[in-house]
């Protein structure tokens, strides 16, 4: 199966009008990307910096770029100038300094949440209670260059779909919460994250309209250190 057969295959299984297709590309090297890119894929996430940056300077400018994996906040601004979102915010701190350096290039950064819902102590993520608390801090209101669109969020790493089920759930359940409590008035906040290659199709059912996809797009990863050409 060709990298054009996947994409078209999940889009079809999906049938699921409004899921966003994250191909996770992290380790692929360019023209793997390319083939998904010629394919019609316009959104790739990546899990580091490094290779982000990299990769932004050598492909196609219409890619809308994910990053997916835990952000330090003196990375920040190698990614500020053309990230499209970041969906790894897991802190109040890392928030602002998104926000400082989207004002330096004079742009709006979009933002997911990222929520630890995993029985697992390695996840980042925040709880829900931290949630709420950046939301009704008084510094998240003057942070005008982000714009927090939604939630993330990465299910327990286990073979036991019920448990993979309830998390997910609970999720869905906070994020209509906090759409409900928080954003009434702003139609931004639309976007739940759900979903890797092992686990999407009980997130879509759980009501997850972003899926990041890696192995079921790309294949088997290739376990080998990226490092620059």
């Amino acid at each position: 199966m060709s990298i054009a057969d996947n994409i078209r295959n999940v889009k079809k299984e999906t049938g699921i009008v409004g899921v966003t297709l994250v191909a996770v590309s992290k380790t692929k090297p360019e023209a793997e990307i390319m083939e998904a890119y010629d394919a019609g894929q316009r959104v790739f996430g990546e899990n580091t910096v490094q290779e982000l940056a990299d990769k932004y300077e050598h492909l196609p400018k219409d890619i809308r770029w994910h990053l997916i994996g835990h952000l330090q906040t003196n990375k920040v601004k190698y990614v500020a100038p053309f990230i499209s979102m970041i969906q790894s915010v897991d802190s109040l701190k890392l928030l602002k300094e998104i926000n400082k350096h989207a004002q330096k290039h004079n742009r709006v950064i979009d933002c997911l949440l990222q929520v630890h819902i995993a029985d697992e102590e390695t996840k980042f993520g925040l709880g829900f209670d931290e949630v709420v608390e950046l939301l009704r801090s008084d510094e998240y209101p003057e942070l005008k260059h982000v714009c927090i669109r939604g939630l993330m969020g990465i299910a327990t790493n286990t073979e036991n779909p019920k448990q993979v089920k309830e998390e997910f759930y609970e999720l869905k359940t906070f994020f209509d919460g906090i759409r409900q409590s928080y954003f009434r008035n702003d139609n931004r906040f639309d976007t739940l994250s759900m979903g890797m290659s092992s686990d999407y199709k009980i997130a879509i059912e759980q009501g997850s309209n972003m899926v990041r996809l890696g192995s079921t797009i790309f294949g088997q990863r290739v376990i080998k250190h990226w490092k620059n050409n």
